[in-house]
C-alpha cells in the first residue's frame, strides 16, 4: 500500500512532543501534529506486505498482537498517503467508534505486529490513525448521525467507559434507545478519570464526542450507583436488555505493616480526584496533593505512569517508582519474537518528565515494600523496601524471594498504589445472580458475551479482567451485535 518503496526511501518519524519541563506547568495535551507532507511520507512506508499483521488482533503470549478492532490499517495508509482524508475517515470509522480516543491513548499492538517491524522500525500507525480523526472533526466530517428507524428496544448499559461507550453507540445506531447508567458525576469512566488530561483532553476531546452521542440519541444518566440508588431489579424491569460493563475496578491492595497510615492512596483515588478538580476549575479542593511532598509510586503500567506524570504536574519534591519486575531488555529478547508485543524498555511520558527535573528514570526494579513508616500523627514518613529475586517454588511457579542485606529507607509523604486491578466489584453482579469465573469476573463467553440471566449481557474488563482500551471497545461492539440479535432475531452490526 502507498508508495511501493516508502519504506525504503523513508525513515520512521514522529511528531514533536512539548518538552518535558514546559508541560508539567500545564494540564493540557503535549503531543503535536505533523505537517501533512511528513505524515503522507510516514503512510508511504506502510509495504504493501501481502499479509498486514497489524490488523490481526490476536493474542499470543497473552498479550495483543495486531490491532483487537481489526482496523483497516493498510487502506487508510494508502488513502493518506493519496490526500484521501474523507476516505480515509470512512475506513477507520468502520472498525472503530472512537479513533480519537485509541489514536492517543492505545499503546499501538499494531505496531509491534507491523511486518515492516521485523528489521527496521515500524509504521507509524497510532499517530496516523489520531491526525485522521483529528483532521475529520477540524475538517467538520464527523456530524450526529441520528438512526433512519426506532425498533421499540430499550437497552440499559451500566458503565460508560470504553465498553459502555461503543456499546451504546452500536446498538442506538441499530435502532435501539440506549440509557447508559455510570455512578460518577460525569460519563467516560476509564476515559474520562482514569486517565489524566495531558494524555486525553476531556473537554476538547472526550465531551466532544460525548456531546455528539448524546445528539445522536444515547441517554447518559451520571450519579447512579446501580444495586445502591438505583435498584438492579428495576433494570431487568424496565429494559428489554442489559450490558454490564462497569470495567474491573477493585484495586490490588499491599497488605503490609503500616498500610493503614495515612497518605497511602490508590492511584484511582488520586488521578480521579485531580481530574474531577481541573473539570471544576479547581474549586473542589478535595484532590490529593503531591506539592512539595516525597512520592512513591508503587507499581508500573500506564496507571504507574499516570501517576508519575501528575506528581510532577503537582510539582513534588522527589519521586520514586517501585516496579517488582526486572528491567525490560533494550531490544526483543530471543524468547519475544516478532509478532509479539515487545517487551522493551520505554521511557513514556511520566518517566520523561521525572528525568527532565530530577536527572533520572524514576523506576528502580526489582524490589518491594516491606512495610511503612508513620510519624507521630499517624501519616506515612517512609517505605522500607528490599531487593528480590525471582526462583521456582516447589510447584514450579515464579515467586520473589527477598535478598538478604538489601533492606533500605525511601522517604515519603505519599504512598500511590498502581498494582492492578483484581476484577470488578461484586455487589451488582450478585443482585442480578450473574454466574462469575475463576477470577471474579462476570461469567459469558468470548463473542456472545450472554450471562447465564436472559437479557444480560457482560463486555469488557468486568468480563475478560484488567485490559487495554481497545479491547474493551472490541467487547462493546461485540456485545452490541449479540444483544441486537438477540433482542430482533438478527443482526447487520458488525
Amino acid at each position: 500500500m502507498g508508495k511501493p518503496t516508502g519504506f525504503i526511501e523513508y525513515l520512521r518519524e514522529l511528531p514533536l512532543d512539548r518538552s518535558a519541563v514546559e508541560r508539567i506547568k500545564d494540564w493540557n495535551e503535549f503531543h503535536l501534529h505533523m505537517e501533512d507532507s511528513k505524515l503522507r511520507e510516514q503512510a508511504a512506508r506502510c509495504m504493501d506486505c501481502g499479509i498486514p499483521f497489524c490488523h490481526s488482533g490476536t493474542l499470543i503470549s497473552g498479550m495483543a498482537s495486531g490491532c483487537p478492532i481489526n482496523n483497516l490499517i493498510p487502506e487508510w495508509n494508502d488513502l493518506v498517503y493519496r490526500g484521501l482524508w474523507r476516505e480515509a475517515l470512512d475506513r477507520l470509522h468502520k472498525t472503530n467508534n472512537f479513533p480519537e480516543f485509541t489514536g492517543r491513548v492505545c499503546p499501538a499492538p499494531c505496531e509491534g505486529s507491523c511486518v515492516l517491524g521485523i528489521n527496521a522500525p515500524p509504521v507509524t500507525i497510532k499517530n496516523i490513525e489520531c491526525t485522521i480523526i483529528d483532521r475529520g472533526w477540524e475538517e467538520g466530517w464527523v456530524v450526529a448521525k441520528r438512526p433512519e428507524r426506532r425498533t421499540g428496544k430499550k437497552v440499559a448499559i451500566v458503565g460508560s467507559g470504553p465498553a459502555g461507550l461503543s456499546a451504546a453507540a452500536q446498538l442506538n445506531q441499530a435502532g435501539h434507545a440506549v440509557t447508559v447508567f455510570e455512578r460518577a458525576d460525569r460519563p467516560g469512566g476509564l476515559l474520562m478519570y482514569g486517565i489524566p488530561n495531558p494524555k486525553l483532553d476531556k473537554k476538547a476531546v472526550v465531551l466532544r464526542r460525548l456531546d455528539l452521542m448524546a445528539k445522536e440519541g444515547v441517554i447518559f444518566q451520571t450519579n447512579m450507583d446501580i444495586g445502591k440508588n438505583y435498584p438492579a431489579d428495576k433494570l431487568l424491569r424496565e429494559f428489554d436488555a442489559i450490558i454490564l460493563c462497569t470495567g474491573a475496578t477493585k484495586p490490588r491492595d499491599l497488605p503490609v505493616e503500616g498500610r493503614n497510615l495515612k497518605g497511602i492512596h490508590f492511584a484511582m483515588e488520586f488521578l480521579q480526584a485531580n481530574t474531577q478538580s481541573i473539570l471544576n476549575g479547581g474549586q473542589n479542593g478535595s484532590f490529593i496533593n503531591a506539592a512539595g511532598k516525597d512520592v512513591i509510586v508503587i507499581g508500573g503500567g500506564d496507571t504507574g505512569t499516570d501517576c508519575v506524570g501528575t506528581s510532577m504536574r503537582h510539582q513534588c519534591r522527589s519521586l520514586v517508582q517501585i516496579e517488582i519486575l526486572p528491567k525490560p531488555p533494550e531490544e526483543r529478547a530471543g524468547n519475544n519474537p516478532w509478532p509479539e508485543w515487545p517487551k522493551v524498555y520505554r521511557l513514556d511520558y511520566g518517566q520523561e518528565e521525572a528525568a527532565a527535573v530530577f536527572g533520572n528514570d524514576p523506576r528502580i526494579y526489582l524490589t518491594t515494600v516491606k512495610k511503612f513508616i508513620g510519624d507521630a500523627a499517624g501519616h506515612v514518613r517512609e517505605a522500607l523496601t528490599v531487593q528480590i529475586e525471582w526462583k521456582k517454588n516447589e510447584r514450579g511457579q515464579f515467586v520473589p524471594n527477598e535478598v538478604p542485606g538489601t533492606e533500605k529507607t525511601i522517604p515519603a509523604q505519599l504512598v500511590l498504589l498502581a498494582m492492578g486491578f483484581l476484577g470488578p466489584e461484586q455487589p451488582l453482579l450478585e443482585q442480578l445472580a450473574v454466574e462469575r469465573d475463576a477470577r471474579s469476573n462476570a461469567k459469558a463467553e468470548f463473542e456472545n458475551y450472554h450471562t447465564n440471566v436472559k437479557g444480560v449481557f457482560a463486555a469488557g474488563d468486568c468480563r475478560r479482567g484488567q485490559s487495554l482500551v481497545v479491547w474493551a471497545f472490541n467487547e462493546g461492539r461485540g456485545a452490541a451485535r449479540e444483544c441486537d440479535r438477540y433482542l430482533m432475531g438478527s443482526t447487520t452490526l458488525p
